[in-house]
């Protein structure tokens, strides 16, 4: 082993990450210059060899710990762009970018913000978002969890291992960031949270745009990006109406026991577009209020038990169905109210009770 490598090793840090607590593993993980050149480490559970890649030289990385934690050290090279070859104990071998060679995302103006409560689009942050960093394509994500000892990103890329891949926490915000690169549309994930008391919690993201199908209850990453709206002329209309002299009728529906199929099935978002439409307007009503569509598993509660307050319930259809709904109503010259309902928090241990091991 180098004995300057070994000098350099944080012992009771690398034992914080083997053991899953560590809140700021990017103060070790990743690459720092050092004065004695460019240290990187990593931790891979199930891999038996390690090395970085930079430009056309690859570099063996030493085992530090038996669990899985390498590293290795540049003598006398400066930062520099690197891919990571791993092995694992299965044979097979993959190349990939280092999550935690990217920056934060989040501004301290923003951090600011939120922190006085006015960030009233911390949505556009907060969840999972698809982007490109550094001409690295992938998906960020974004989660408050502040009194958590420890909070990873979990899902089918990582074998739902909670080691693998641990988040960064902000300063004083109870914010936990990563970007990993080439994450993608449709990949199914969840938080898994350590409280201080040690128990660990798998939690859905509150955040999530989108949901997996019943009776699965993990979230997944989608690009809102694609839609093509067609409501322009609604919405400019809209911005003329003055609400306080123009007639208003509203017609408040719940669109599950509203209309059904002969066979009892739901009518998903494309299908009910037409159907609300037609009624509406023969009854001459101008608005819909819809009870809440957003994602929540007991249908009984008629959509009050939210467990995913930025995702369309996932039994009506995808996001793209709910945006298809929206911009028909609009078109027909219909105008939609959502109830949005932050104040239940139901008892399913994917949700928000209990979040972070405390009460939020």
């Amino acid at each position: 082993m180098d004995q300057v490598l070994y000098d350099l090793m944080d012992w009771a840090g690398i034992e914080e990450i083997v053991y899953s607590e560590a809140a700021n593993p990017e103060r070790l993980l990743g690459a720092h210059e050092v004065e004695e050149g460019l240290l990187i480490q990593v931790f891979m559970p199930h891999a038996v060899a390690v090395a970085a890649n930079v430009g056309n030289e690859s570099y063996p990385m030493e085992l530090q710990d038996e669990a899985g934690y390498y590293a290795v050290l540049l003598h006398g090279k400066k930062m520099s762009k690197y891919l990571l070859e791993i092995t694992y104990d299965n044979g097979t071998t993959e190349e990939l970018q280092d999550p935690y060679a990217f920056p934060s995302q989040f501004t301290d103006a923003e951090l600011k913000k939120f922190d006085a409560g006015i960030y009233y689009d911390v949505y556009r942050k907060m969840g999972a978002h698809p982007m490109t960093i550094d001409g690295v394509s992938g998906v960020y994500f974004a989660v408050w969890a502040p009194n958590a000892m420890r909070v990873s990103l979990v899902g089918d890329f990582n074998l739902w291992d909670g080691r693998r891949l641990p988040m960064r926490r902000l300063p004083d915000s109870g914010i936990f960031e990563l970007f990993v690169p080439g994450l993608s549309a449709g990949t199914l994930y969840k938080y898994e949270i350590k409280a201080r008391n040690g128990l660990v919690f798998l939690k859905a993201d509150p955040y999530a745009n989108e949901t997996e199908e019943s009776p699965g209850t993990a979230s997944v990453v989608t690009d809102l990006s694609g839609f093509e709206w067609k409501d322009q002329d609604w919405m400019a209309r809209r911005k003329k109406c003055d609400v306080k002299k123009e007639a208003m009728a509203v017609y408040e529906m719940h669109l599950g026991s509203w209309k059904r199929k002969e066979n009892g099935e739901l009518y998903n978002f494309r299908e009910l577009a037409p159907l609300v439409a037609a009624y509406v307007k023969k009854m001459n009503y101008t608005h819909v209020e819809l009870m809440p569509v957003m994602e929540h598993y007991a249908e009984d509660s008629w959509g009050y038990q939210v467990t995913g307050y930025y995702a369309p319930a996932r039994k009506y259809g995808t996001p793209e169905d709910f945006m298809y709904f929206m911009d028909y109503l609009h078109r027909e010259g219909i105008g939609v109210i959502l109830d949005w309902v932050p104040a239940h928090f139901p008892k399913y241990d994917f949700g928000l009770g209990g979040f972070d091991g405390t009460c939020l």
